[in-house]
């Protein structure tokens, strides 16, 4: 497999997120989610274990009824069963991984 240049997967649409998948299989998928200002992923239930890292900008994240607040460097991981949704702040580049 190629080596992932991130910079050249970045793309937004102003109408809804962007989730670029990077790489996928039966256990592990890897979006790439670009978000404008006020964009957001729905609170949901996760089957597997999320991690997310903020590569640039800010939002929130809502970890079953926590808030935490998401900023570059920002890693949050969460854990299987629990509910997870996020929301732009600033124009935002998060890299996710699901695994299980």
């Amino acid at each position: 497999m190629e080596p992932i240049h991130l910079e050249e997967k970045i793309k937004f649409n102003k109408e809804h997120f962007i989730p670029n998948i990077l790489y996928a299989s039966p256990k592990v998928k890897m979006p790439l989610i670009c978000m404008e200002p006020g964009q957001e992923i729905p609170s949901h239930g996760g089957h597997s274990v999320g991690i997310f890292y903020v590569k640039e900008g800010k939002g929130i994240f809502t970890l079953d009824n926590q808030k935490i607040d998401m900023e570059k460097g920002t890693v949050v991981i969460a854990p299987e069963g629990a509910s997870r949704g996020m929301k732009c702040v600033e124009r935002m580049v998060v890299l996710a991984m699901s695994a299980g």
